[in-house]
């Protein structure tokens, strides 16, 4: 299983986190999402290759903005 960490910008309470966790979880093969408010950096754990585009879409999705991605 690999890891990915996402660096996240416009998130202001505990439900934006949670809307993004929401729509990350939405894309297959991710396996699991978290989101953490203040750090501002969501963590997924893939049990596939997801695309950089396809992590984008879902943050956007939820009117956010991703700015970074750091695979492991």
């Amino acid at each position: 299983m690999k890891k990915i960490k996402l660096k996240i910008e416009g998130m202001h309470c505990a439900s934006c986190a949670s809307n993004i966790e929401k729509s990350l979880k939405k894309i297959s093969g991710i396996k699991e999402a978290n989101v953490s408010l203040m750090m501002k950096k969501g963590f997924v754990e893939v049990e596939k290759e997801i695309s950089d585009e396809e992590l984008e879409k879902a943050v956007a999705r939820t009117g956010y903005k991703l700015t970074g991605i750091e695979r492991e």
